[in-house]
């Protein structure tokens, strides 16, 4: 049995399970990333959800796994050389999970630094620009007078979907196989028209590859599970 006993996260989120991974998230499309990728690599973990609401991020606890105060962050019990892992960032996660299990990144160096492009393509671009158009369209920045910080970030957000529009013709996946590129991605383009209401805005509708994309990812059945993970109360 695992012990992780000197990680203060687990004081306040007890593992039930110490011999799994421990995730720490909530579903937001960042969080996702991880729970979806958990789900379609099959490596048993246990899920723990941080109320973000509450700010339970900024605990002295969750401070202690990572110190930017953002989810997901995880904790493996069985890390490198068997000791346990702490580990934050989104991107950081899926490469280390990937190259833990050997599955949904290529085993060809030049494949794998594709695949690794385009994360930090998502990590860099399409989830900093997409979150500002849900900021300001659909958040606190509504209220502004100046509507130049939206047209600038909605603009940008249609440039990027250009982008993954071209990559993705004559593509099923973002590299060729489904890999933690797309997993990276999905969560944000499904954000960004849905939650964040931004469909007409972005003109999604113009664009034929991505739509098709995202409605094969949607349609995977971890993908569905990951989505709803950590279970909310």
């Amino acid at each position: 049995m695992a012990d992780l006993s000197a990680f203060p996260i687990t004081q306040r989120w007890p593992a039930q399970h110490p011999d799994r991974l421990q995730l720490y998230s909530l579903n937001t499309p960042n969080g996702v990333k991880v729970s979806i990728m958990l789900e379609e690599i099959g490596l048993p973990y246990e899920a723990h959800l941080i109320d973000i609401g509450k700010n339970e991020t900024w605990t002295p606890e969750f401070l202690s796994l990572n110190p930017n105060g953002k989810i997901p962050s995880i904790l493996d019990p069985d890390g490198p050389g068997g000791k346990p892992l702490a580990l934050f960032e989104s991107g950081a996660i899926l490469v280390y999970l990937a190259e833990k299990t050997g599955k949904l990144i290529p085993a060809d160096p030049a494949a794998r630094y594709e695949t690794l492009q385009w994360v930090m393509f998502q990590m860099a671009a399409i989830g900093p620009m997409f979150g500002q158009v849900g900021f300001f369209h659909k958040f606190a920045g509504r209220a502004f007078e100046d509507k130049r910080p939206l047209e600038r970030y909605v603009a940008e957000s249609k440039r990027l979907l250009g982008v993954l529009e071209t990559r993705l013709e004559g593509r099923d996946w973002i590299i060729g196989e489904y890999s933690i590129a797309d997993v990276a991605t999905l969560g944000w383009v499904r954000n960004l028209i849905g939650f964040y209401g931004a469909r007409e805005l972005v003109d999604f509708d113009a664009l034929t590859c991505v739509p098709a994309w995202l409605e094969r990812s949607l349609a995977r059945p971890a993908v569905q599970r990951g989505l709803e993970i950590p279970a909310k109360g």
